[in-house]
């Protein structure tokens, strides 16, 4: 699987302690940056790592910023993405499972880096069950298709 992952300055830590574990887990990743805690904007980071997915380059992103909230909105923007912001690992199970998102948003200041490691080991190990869940999926990508 290709992970694009993406970062502004408030992330960036906690992005390089997550990549390690994606590659771990036998998955390519390309980096979008930010490269460096000097500030940046969220959305200049969210919205390509989104962009990425929603065109078939990567099959899914992580990103992360102070919150989770910046990149989150900004994924969402995206046409054809599904971006989940969590901070557990019961969302990240249920996000895939039900939701079948493309995007895991996480925030640094409100996650730590070992629970954070087990939210994209979840998250990325984790299938959409399909069945009830993939009409309200489908029901979801027929309204943003209208837009």
């Amino acid at each position: 699987m290709k992970v694009v992952v993406g970062s502004d300055h408030a992330g960036y830590a906690l992005k390089k302690e997550i990549v390690p574990v994606i590659e771990e887990m036998g998955h390519e990743v390309i980096d979008v940056g930010n490269d460096s805690g000097d500030s940046v904007d969220y959305a200049d980071y969210g919205i390509p790592a989104a962009e990425m997915v929603a065109e078939g380059k990567a099959d899914r992103a992580v990103v992360i910023c102070g919150t989770g909230i910046g990149m989150s909105i900004s994924a969402n923007k995206v046409k054809g993405i599904r971006c989940a912001l969590v901070h557990d690992l019961f969302t990240a199970k249920a996000t895939r499972e039900h939701n079948d998102t493309n995007v895991l948003a996480m925030g640094e200041r409100v996650v730590g880096p070992g629970i954070a490691r087990e939210i994209v080991k979840t998250w990325l190990a984790t299938d959409f069950e399909g069945g009830r869940h993939e009409r309200r999926v489908e029901k979801i990508m027929t309204y943003e298709s209208r837009a």
